[in-house]
């Protein structure tokens, strides 16, 4: 049972990403700020629902958040900066994005960079504990999974319209056989032999 809010003083953003543990493709963050009754009895982290129950929340908490948005960070940017650095920045963007400034942010994981000197509480395995992180990660996957297709289109040898860019057999498999393209992040170092294509 997810809890609808952390406290009930301050406006609470959820934030979390998608794809950090990604070969390839960016990584997508967003922010939620639900009103304190919201409820659906299908939300839950992104992880435990299938695609479709994903889908059919989408609309939903875009159309009854308070506020909400969604950014990302492309893989060369990864590259640059960092997974980790590029997943708070993709969180930041997000929370530049949001129409409606919270006064507290509820952050999935145990690590966050201080955004604009607003309070934040990190939770571990919060996807599954606070409606509004369950939202943003919800958003999060949909949004990437949909950009993941469009890159399938032009890259269909690795199966990211299925694999999403994770590290699956066949994603692994269809590197040996055709090396990394301009998508795939360099500094994962998945296999740093691997011509690239063009």
């Amino acid at each position: 049972m997810l809890l609808p809010c952390f406290q009930n003083i301050l406006t609470e953003a959820g934030l979390d990403e998608a794809g950090r543990g990604c070969y390839a493709g960016p990584v997508f963050a967003a922010a939620v700020i639900l009103p304190n009754d919201f409820h659906h009895p299908l939300l839950n982290d992104s992880k435990q629902l299938q695609q479709q129950q994903r889908d059919l929340l989408r609309p939903i908490i875009e159309k009854e958040s308070i506020a909400f948005a969604v950014s990302a960070v492309d893989n060369e940017e990864i590259d640059l900066i960092n997974i980790l650095q590029a997943s708070y920045k993709a969180m930041h963007l997000a929370l530049d994005k949001l129409l409606v400034k919270p006064g507290l942010l509820l952050v999935d994981g145990n690590r966050f960079k201080t955004y604009s000197n607003i309070s934040h509480q990190c939770i571990i395995q919060g996807d599954g504990k606070y409606a509004s992180i369950a939202a943003a990660s919800i958003l999060a996957k949909t949004y990437r999974d949909e950009y993941m297709q469009s890159l399938h289109k032009e890259f269909p040898c690795y199966g990211w319209d299925k694999n999403k860019a994770y590290g699956t057999w066949v994603h692994r498999e269809a590197i040996k056989n055709f090396g990394l393209c301009k998508y795939h992040r360099k500094s994962f170092n998945i296999y740093p032999t691997q011509l690239t294509l063009i």
